[in-house]
């Protein structure tokens, strides 16, 4: 594994509770990383000398900001390239947006804003273009992020300033009804997540090593992150073994043989969460899932 990216959950608690939400953001959610974690957790990254970026996302990490502050701090201080992911709840005003973004400057390199009508009616809201303004009156560069609807899925191709929606975590559950089914012995392949050699993981208020959201190659908080990568073997994996032979349908219960999916996220993650009562080491925590943490416990 040569990862160049770590991309910090600081949060699962987010003021929205959008459909499409791959870690199930909400205002109930629970885990919050510390200033201590983030500390340990960048400085587990700097030992392996590959990583380049670190991402502070969510939920949304702006809900802590004085943590979110420091962590970019120390980040930036370790000679990371920083990013952070937002829905710009903050920014009531330009002059606001401004007062929030100043701390940042020279130290984000990438602010990249949800904007897309999960969070609002408005493909680009009010607030998504406060702080699109400030960053640009700041010199802190923006990417926006604007997600699919589920009936533009059906479309032969999507918008160019659309990202194709993906049928994991809740939206598995809130959208997977408005999609195109498909019979689930053609998803054979994972088409999204690199599963032999991951260039980037996630990394969660827990200590979960995310490969992808809810499938866990280790907890860096009782194995060090570097010996979580040095020893990783995708086809020891006892999940992700199966998704390189098979993708997706390799991992079906015959439970789910019977239904139509609409991607192979879909399937991948309903597989996951009938298999979690064998495998809670591995597809975890149960923020992920959209369950409380205690209930594999």
């Amino acid at each position: 594994m040569d990862l160049q990216g770590l991309h910090l959950l600081l949060s699962y608690k987010c003021i929205f509770e959008c459909d499409h939400c791959f870690v199930w953001g909400s205002p109930r959610q629970t885990g919050t990383m510390t200033v201590t974690q983030i500390r340990e957790i960048l400085r587990q990254g700097k030992e392996l000398s590959t990583i380049e970026w670190i991402y502070f996302e969510g939920g949304e990490p702006f809900l802590y900001y004085p943590i979110l502050t420091s962590g970019v701090n120390v980040a930036q201080s370790l000679g990371f390239k920083v990013g952070v992911v937002t829905n710009a709840y903050w920014a009531t005003s330009k002059e606001d947006a401004v007062t929030w973004l100043a701390p940042l400057i020279g130290k984000v390199e990438d602010l990249s804003i949800s904007c897309d009508s999960y969070h609002t009616n408005e493909q680009l809201s009010v607030k998504a273009s406060n702080a699109v303004s400030a960053a640009g009156e700041l010199g802190v560069p923006v990417n926006l992020i604007s997600i699919a609807q589920p009936e533009d899925m059906n479309r032969d191709r999507l918008a160019p300033d659309q990202s194709p929606l993906r049928y994991r975590g809740r939206a598995a559950e809130k959208l997977a009804n408005g999609a195109r089914l498909h019979f689930w012995k053609q998803f054979t392949s994972c088409p999204h997540e690199e599963l032999r050699e991951p260039a980037r993981v996630h990394v969660d208020p827990f200590g979960y090593v995310h490969i992808c959201q809810g499938l866990s190659v280790g907890n860096l908080f009782t194995r060090p992150l570097k010996q979580i990568v040095e020893e990783y073997e995708a086809e020891s994996h006892p999940l992700i073994s199966h998704l390189l032979e098979g993708g997706p349908a390799a991992l079906t219960e015959p439970q789910l043989m019977n239904t139509g999916y609409a991607d192979a996220c879909h399937l991948c993650f309903s597989a996951r969460k009938a298999l979690r009562k064998r495998f809670p080491e591995f597809l975890a925590p149960g923020q992920m899932y959209g369950v409380e943490e205690d209930e594999l416990s």
